[in-house]
């Protein structure tokens, strides 16, 4: 057994440890194979014995001893992070190191994790079989010892190592697996990847039993199609171990719910270690594609002697992948990309993500019309790829390889500014920044293994049509090994590197983040020939950065997309924040970001900037972007809704159509409801389908919409029946003036007005207005001995033109800059002029107040109107002129008022059911909406921020939630002509218990402490900005922007 064999000494160079040179990298490891575990295999997760240290002179040495916690052992769970079970603490960056940038050396304080457990090897395995002892994920980079002998050690944190440890284990007795751990290796130079920081054993761990003298080694599947994209040859690489001769045959086979039945084979001998090449030509297979992921079965059987020794069982789909007209084509088709970059993340976990998580990440990707996966930015666990041959995504498969750390390293010492144009920063630092390790030719060789090791592990499958050299690592030599290798092993995929910007190592041009103007312009010169071809495509391989609440740009994206085909789409940045779980000794629970573990330096709140919660619930971002890339472009043409497919393989015989008319006035009536029959509509191509026959017979006064939904026909692997694909809503007709309730239903009185000290009170019959008449605010308004609206404590107005709101996430990085720079949040008032006039039946209040910030002379010289009519409607009509050096633009124009907190039932005609703005409105549709809680209105940002605006309101009303029948207040737009540019008048509301400055102060939801404010706060306003990309990307777009101009706008408000 073991102690028989000496293993491996400690260090590969003298006085250097192994964690400290880029030379050493693997020791000992078996040559990469494809990912396969057979039946003869032991899952060693579990509890393993642990001890952590803060240095690897002061870990623990590997001699057999029973662990004892006065020795600092105890136990972990694996896989999983030392971080997240109590040793050591997370630590979030985004670009910069976390540590001194001395490549290849790292800090003396190490933290080192060692581990320990026991296997006994199952009797039933051959005696005489191959052990190997497989990791698939460890960070960063580990020793192995095997009943105390060291028998290897290698790193590539995201990448998978085997050893053959047969000479060492004991057969028949207990046998002890040690790893000793470090945090910190000259890997960590090249893992410097947007995520958390964290350690430890954090994928599976298996011992292996293969055939001793004839065995399987590795194989490798590829698939071609003939000239005509019709008849396929699947070609087969075995690599064999073997004394003896052996036979290997190939079978294809269809998977079993495609009736099982066997296709073709074929089969040739070996005599000796090597490899052979098999083809089977197939007639007519089902080709795979993410429309139609057709899979099927391969057997690779080993006999020798006519009985077999070994046989693997796998899965693949017959598709050819080529440039083709400069142009990424599939069985010979151009294809179109709605991807999402996708890290390894569990809330709670880590990078230690149970399978039916990544399941569930990718069947959501599935509904909501997501169709390509970049696997941001290392190999994903090996079997997500299996779930994405079997429901369909294309995959960028991406190295485990990002350095972009040294960025800082250059640009910090010479404080070149962040607001500089980016390509000339890159001018400045990229070049020396990749002398670091790009292009050093010491870490050729690093750089290598880790394509080699992603290519090997990952390459059978199907959905993986591009291979990309990993992420933000600059350019250089190291990149260009990195390609010639994988063009010369894998010609039948292409490759991908955004940091090579003139495509010299890369197969298609990729961007990321660049202004749609600017795309558009990229895609007709970079790589253009002077005729006006191109060779290579171009992709974003990172777009509309989805931090909070965002992302804005998409329908613009996609817009450039349908209509440029060199654009062959991208990936947005991301799919998932990155919160980890966390319970503060205070009871603060919250799901935290860089910086709440005291970790530094940290990068804050960046790490939470994905498309769905940290929970891998969908945000509203999610939702946008399943509406704007679903894969129909639907609109009217007359009587006739047109439809254009924009699926690149499939007809619409998947899919059904069903619409329904409905009536919107006080509540949603259905008129008509039934299917559309849907023609033959071939991929890329359109055709108009008449209205339904049922809305000639539609007579009414009240807006009147055509919705459209298309679902599924039948149930598929990732969708039940039903599920709707896509959607379209037409306005068939307008309403006729919303009228008052008021006007139908209150009793009218006469009006008593009453100076008393600095207030005017107006009465009438069962209501009440009081006006600041030292400020020209109204203060307070009751309706039926009902509060309707009362002052706020900072303003003491209850009703006030506003132009500020809480900042997105968006906004930080140049917007909220702007906007406090010219003291929009800070607007004080100043009245200049009130009058007052009275007929029989209202009373006019008339007040002139400049808007203004300290320190600054610019501001909005307001004339507000208040009519209060004698059945106590209030009208509010504001003109707003801006005087002085003030600023471009403005969050927001509109009115804050105050109500009491009992009004607590919101319902609205509008957009809805969520939350709407300018760019991101798409998913949201017009109905009559309510929810019995204006906290049911509220987005759940993990970083709290501005939410819940909803757009093109009709009317809103606000009423007390426990069931009065008075003492509500109800909104609409005043008359047309008190409105300066929005013909329609439609409006945003906005209704929460939150002051903008309570969520800008809050770092958590838990900050958010319910009844801080004791009032339900109402929004209306006229115009809202967009929210942008402006985290990581284009601000909002121009003509989104709120601009600082003349404007007037006016509510009529009135107590229901």
């Amino acid at each position: 057994m073991g102690s028989q064999h000496k293993g491996i000494t400690p260090q590969e160079i003298e006085d250097t440890p192994d964690y400290s040179s880029e030379a050493v990298f693997r020791r000992n490891t078996l040559r990469p194979r494809s990912y396969y575990i057979p039946k003869t295999s032991l899952l060693l997760n579990g509890q393993w014995d642990f001890h952590y240290a803060l240095s690897p002179l002061e870990a623990p040495e590997p001699v057999p001893a029973e662990p004892s916690r006065d020795d600092g052992w105890t136990t972990l769970q694996v896989p999983g992070h030392w971080q997240l079970q109590g040793h050591g603490i997370p630590h979030y960056t985004n670009v910069q190191f976390p540590i001194p940038v001395c490549p290849p050396y790292v800090p003396t304080e190490n933290p080192t994790g060692s581990y320990r457990r026991t296997f006994h090897v199952p009797s039933s395995w051959e005696s005489d079989s191959q052990l190997r002892l497989r990791f698939d994920g460890v960070d960063s980079a580990y020793h192995v010892w095997v009943n105390g002998v060291l028998i290897g050690y290698a790193q590539g944190s995201r990448n998978a190592s085997e050893f053959d440890v047969s000479p060492y284990v004991d057969r028949n007795g207990p046998n002890e697996v040690f790893v000793r751990v470090y945090q910190w290796s000259d890997g960590t130079y090249i893992e410097d990847q947007d995520q958390w920081w964290l350690s430890g054993i954090f994928r599976d761990v298996h011992l292996i039993a293969l055939p001793a003298k004839s065995r399987l080694e590795d194989w490798f599947l590829r698939t071609d199609l003939d000239g005509d994209y019709r008849n396929g040859t699947l070609h087969a690489t075995v690599h064999v171990t073997t004394e003896s001769a052996v036979a290997v045959k190939v079978t294809v086979s269809e998977l079993p719910k495609n009736g099982g039945g066997e296709i073709s084979s074929t089969e040739g001998t070996l005599t000796s270690n090597g490899k052979i090449e098999l083809s089977i030509p197939i007639q007519s297979p089902h080709k795979w594609t993410a429309e139609t992921p057709y899979l099927y079965r391969i057997d690779i059987s080993l006999s020798k002697d006519g009985s077999e020794v070994q046989v693997v069982h796998l899965k693949t789909g017959f598709r050819k992948v080529e440039l083709k007209n400069g142009l990424i084509c599939v069985n010979g088709k151009a294809i179109k990309f709605s991807g999402v970059n996708r890290h390894d993340h569990h809330p709670r976990f880590g990078r230690a993500v149970p399978l039916d998580f990544i399941e569930k990440d990718l069947l959501l990707m599935k509904t909501h019309n997501i169709n390509a996966l970049r696997c941001s930015h290392y190999p994903s666990h090996p079997k997500l790829l299996d779930i994405a041959d079997e429901l369909g995504l294309w995959v960028i498969d991406e190295a485990d390889l990002e350095c972009h750390g040294f960025y800082d390293a250059i640009a910090r010492p010479q404080d070149i500014p962040e607001e500089m144009d980016y390509e000339e920063r890159k001018k400045l630092t990229f070049p020396p920044a990749a002398k670091y390790t790009s292009d050093n030719p010491s870490w050729k060789d690093a750089y290598l293994d880790r394509m080699v090791q992603m290519v090997q592990r990952d390459k059978n499958h199907a959905s993986i049509i591009i291979w990309s050299l990993g992420n933000e690592a600059f350019y250089g030599q190291n990149q260009k090994a990195m390609y010639e290798y994988t063009k010369e092993f894998d010609p039948g995929r292409l490759v991908h590197y955004e940091g090579d910007p003139q495509a010299e190592s890369a197969d298609m041009y990729s961007f990321m983040y660049p202004p749609v103007a600017e795309l558009i312009e990229l895609s007709k010169t970079r790589g253009v020939n002077a005729d006006g071809t191109f060779d290579k495509p171009v992709i974003l391989c990172e777009y509309c950065h989805a931090m909070g609440n965002g992302p804005g740009w998409l329908e613009d994206y996609e817009e450039a997309f349908r209509t440029n085909p060199r654009l062959q789409g991208g990936f947005i940045w991301e799919w998932a924040n990155h919160g980890l779980w966390k319970e503060d000794a205070d009871g603060r629970k919250y799901y935290a970001y860089g910086g709440d573990f005291g970790d530094t330096p940290n990068d804050g709140a960046f790490v939470m900037d994905g498309l769905l919660y940290s929970t891998h619930k969908p945000t509203p971002g999610l939702l946008e972007l399943k509406k704007v890339i679903q894969p129909l472009q639907l609109g009217v043409e007359g009587e006739e809704i047109v439809i254009r497919n924009l699926y690149d393989f499939v007809g619409l015989d998947h899919l059904t159509a069903t619409y329904k008319v409905e009536e919107f006035g006080e509540s949603a009536t259905l008129l008509a409801s039934g299917t559309l029959d849907l023609p033959e509509i071939a991929p890329g191509t359109s055709t108009n389908v008449p209205f339904p026959a049922a809305i000639s017979s539609v007579l009414s006064q009240k807006e009147v919409h055509l919705t459209v939904f298309f679902h599924l026909r039948n149930t598929t692997s990732w969708a039940e029946a039903g599920h709707v694909i896509a959607w379209f809503q037409h306005q068939i007709s307008k309403s006729e003036p919303v009228p008052l309730t008021s006007s139908l239903s209150r009793v009218s009185s006469q009006i008593f007005c009453e100076d008393i000290g600095a207030k005017t009170i107006i009465n009438g019959h069962d209501f009440s207005f009081v006006f600041d008449r030292a400020r020209g605010y109204l203060t307070s308004w009751t309706a039926g001995d009902e509060p309707l609206l009362e002052a706020d404590p900072a303003t003491g107005a209850a009703l006030i033109p506003s132009f500020w709101r809480a900042p997105t996430d968006n906004d930080r990085a140049l917007s909220l800059t702007y906007w406090k720079r010219f003291g929009v949040n800070t607007l004080t008032s100043q009245l200049r002029s009130s009058s007052i006039t009275s007929t029989e039946d209202s009373v006019e209040i008339t007040t002139i107040i400049f808007h203004t910030p300290p320190i600054l002379s610019w501001g909005f010289l307001a004339t507000t109107k208040y009519t209060i009519s004698a059945t106590g409607t209030l009208i509010v009509a504001v003109s707003l002129k801006p005087s002085g050096l003030a600023p471009k633009h403005v969050p927001r124009a509109g009115l804050n008022l105050r109500l009491p907190r009992r009004l607590d039932a919101v319902k609205w005609h509008g957009l809805g059911p969520g939350e709407s703005y300018p760019d991101k409105q798409a998913a949201q549709h017009i109905g009559v909406w309510a929810v019995d809680s204006v906290a049911e209105l509220q987005t759940p940002y993990e970083v709290p921020q501005e939410n819940a605006n909803r757009m093109a309101t009709r009317w809103v009303s606000l009423s007390d939630a426990r069931g009065s029948q008075s003492g509500g207040l109800r909104a609409i737009a005043g008359d047309a002509a008190d409105w300066s540019a929005n013909s329609e008048r439609l409006f945003s509301f906005l209704a929460t218990r939150h002051s903008a400055a309570t969520l800008e102060a809050a770092s958590h939801p838990c900050d958010l402490v319910e009844g801080a404010e004791d009032a339900t706060i109402l929004r209306l306003d006229a115009k809202v900005a967009g929210v942008g990309t402006d985290a990581c990307g284009p601000g909002v777009r121009e003509d989104l922007l709120v601009a600082v101009e003349d404007m007037s706008f006016s509510f009529v408000l009135e107590a229901v």
